[in-house]
């Protein structure tokens, strides 16, 4: 199995085990301690990858083979989240999350940030309908894993966003599952190269109305340890987060995930909402 393969596969497991974890706590005494925190139980989960659109050369994951909607993919692009993570300002920066320093607003800023948006919403309207996105080549990330929402990823335009930037083009689609097993269109995610410094991606979309993330100081398990692996430990919602500490628990280490990304969710009425994390 190749590095990429491995951390892919990894990856999805980490995603799984998050997930497992979760269900495992939202025991009626944890839920009612959630909620005394005034944290929302769809945000209790740690923040794992749910996709991985972004990094030229990955190898994607397969899914069940039945429908298009039942097909996992990852595209080569920078990831996207699982588990709360798509809930308005859930995101943080942390030991294992690196985020753009917020630049002070202009009204030129503010300018593009409104035409990206407005580009962006008559872009993916269309993809409404999810087959349609399907057909168009946006591929469903780990379907088999319960998510509040779910990236559906082009490989071809996460190859283009490593050269390129075109704000009709997103990487990733968001949609969120509604009852009855269908999907809504919520937002969607832009990414660039990992190599990118602030400025470059201020260019992309301003730094002054939207935060870039990248997910960090990943510290994998070997594979032949996934089934015993301890993923309050591991994974990006673990207690490892340095490259020493990694080492002496037997893991892999990764400085830098994936790439660059930022969440965007052009039907929302209030710039905030639009460019929330």
């Amino acid at each position: 199995m190749t590095r990429h393969r491995h951390l892919v596969f990894v990856l999805g497991a980490a995603l799984a085990a998050a997930a497992a974890l979760a269900s495992r706590q939202s025991t009626p005494a944890a839920a009612a301690a959630q909620s005394k925190a005034g944290v929302p139980a769809t945000q209790a989960t740690p923040e794992m990858p749910g996709g991985m659109p972004g990094m030229p050369g990955m190898p994607g994951m397969s899914g069940s083979p039945g429908t298009a909607h039942d097909t996992a993919g990852a595209g080569p692009g920078t990831g996207a989240a699982a588990d709360g993570a798509m809930a308005h300002s859930h995101m943080a920066m942390g030991p294992h999350m690196r985020m753009t320093a917020q630049r002070p607003r202009t009204a030129d800023d503010e300018r593009r940030a409104d035409a990206l948006a407005h580009t962006l919403r008559a872009a993916i309207a269309r993809y409404r309908d999810v087959d349609l996105a399907v057909a168009s080549g946006y591929i469903q990330f780990l379907p088999r894993i319960k998510q509040p929402i779910y990236h559906f990823t082009s490989r071809r335009n996460a190859l283009l966003a490593e050269v390129s930037f075109d704000p009709a083009r997103p990487t990733s689609l968001l949609y969120r599952p509604t009852p009855g097993g269908g999907f809504e269109l919520v937002g969607a995610m832009y990414t660039a190269p990992r190599r990118f410094a602030e400025d470059q991606l201020d260019r992309r979309v301003p730094l002054s109305v939207a935060s870039w993330h990248q997910h960090v100081n990943f510290c994998m398990p070997r594979l032949t340890a996934l089934a015993t692996a301890d993923w309050h430990r591991f994974g990006l919602a673990g207690s490892i987060a340095d490259a020493k500490a990694c080492a002496a628990s037997g893991g892999i280490f990764h400085p830098v995930v994936l790439g660059w990304m930022v969440h965007v969710y052009p039907f929302e009425r209030e710039p905030a909402k639009i460019w929330a994390q």
